[in-house]
């Protein structure tokens, strides 16, 4: 079950790699761009399951058992962390696209490259 979620962070990965490079539309490369942070995501939570695992939340009566059978509280902060950033560069990433746009006319990326201010 764990290969499962490892193969689907690596597909989104993929995918959002594919869109980066190949994909010419700006919106095209900003949602790509999601799809590969939120591929990493899964990845990092996938790393950080343990298959007998209670949740990373320490009480009395788990006390003996919690440091071998508690899943990893790390990956968890760090994707949270990773989100609230993703947040933001998308918000940034938006923001340059509709000021492109204003300036250009155009979101082709290919187009751009031959305008001139």
């Amino acid at each position: 079950m764990e290969f499962l979620y490892y193969l689907t962070g690596l597909g989104m990965v993929c995918i959002g790699l594919y869109c980066l490079i190949f994909r010419q539309n700006l919106l095209k490369k900003i949602i790509g761009l999601n799809i590969l942070g939120n591929g990493v995501h899964i990845f990092l939570i996938a790393t950080g399951y343990r298959k007998p695992s209670i949740p990373p939340i320490l009480s009395a009566k788990v006390m003996s058992i919690f440091p071998t059978a508690s899943v990893d509280p790390i990956p968890q902060a760090l994707v949270l962390t990773s989100i609230v950033i993703d947040f933001s560069i998308t918000g940034l990433a938006l923001m340059i696209a509709i000021w492109t746009y204003r300036r250009f006319k155009t979101l082709d990326t290919s187009k751009m490259k031959t305008l001139r201010y």
